[in-house]
């Protein structure tokens, strides 16, 4: 399901991309009033071929004006579009966090494992590491298949590739074997911590 998300938004975002630059590309270059030769590649009955042109005549534009149906249906279409568009907005910048995790007691039954206590856990034994001064973890994904998003700051000293093997080897791995799970896949963010600079005297 994430990886179809992913592609209809990566097709829906190309696909307004190309819109609209060649919506704009056809705008711009009718109205820099370039010599016909120019025009050859503009659509058949494009009204822009000069700085002065318009693309919708005053008739057009007020042709509806009068009707009593036009004005609240113009503002109802304009009202849906920004719906739907702040609606994807938040759908990209939301991050699920899962508040559950379906651990196997082996009962064939199964049990349920606070999300927030299995991120508490993970960040204190990460940020127990050498190198590690702070962590940030968050739980995605599904019940039954939990993901790690994690966020480390690292001390100036640290090595990345051990800490992320550290990391992978012990944490994620404590916690895949406590909930009982194949796999716990996890997405490592490192960032350095800024630190004065030390007078030597």
């Amino acid at each position: 399901m994430r990886q179809v998300r992913r592609t209809a938004n990566r097709v829906l975002l190309g696909l307004a991309g190309v819109l609209l630059l060649g919506t704009g590309g056809l705008v711009l270059f009718g109205g820099l009033g370039l010599p016909a030769k120019w025009h050859l590649g503009l659509p058949a009955g494009w009204p822009w071929h000069g700085p002065d042109g318009v693309l919708l005549s005053a008739h057009q534009r007020t042709r509806w004006t009068d009707q009593g149906w036009w004005w609240p249906a113009v503002i109802a279409a304009l009202a849906v579009v920004v719906l739907l568009m702040l609606w994807w907005l938040l759908v990209q910048l939301r991050r699920r966090r899962l508040d559950e995790i379906l651990v196997d007691s082996g009962d064939g039954e199964g049990a349920l494992l606070r999300g927030r206590a299995l991120e508490g856990v993970l960040a204190a034994e990460t940020e127990s590491l050498e190198g590690v001064e702070r962590a940030g973890v968050l739980l995605t994904g599904r019940r039954g298949e939990p993901r790690i998003r994690a966020v480390l700051a690292l001390a100036p000293h640290a090595d990345p590739g051990t800490v992320v093997r550290r990391l992978s080897d012990e944490a994620v791995a404590h916690a895949r074997r406590s909930a009982g799970l194949d796999r716990l896949p996890a997405e490592i963010r490192l960032q350095a911590v800024k630190h004065r600079a030390e007078r030597v005297s």
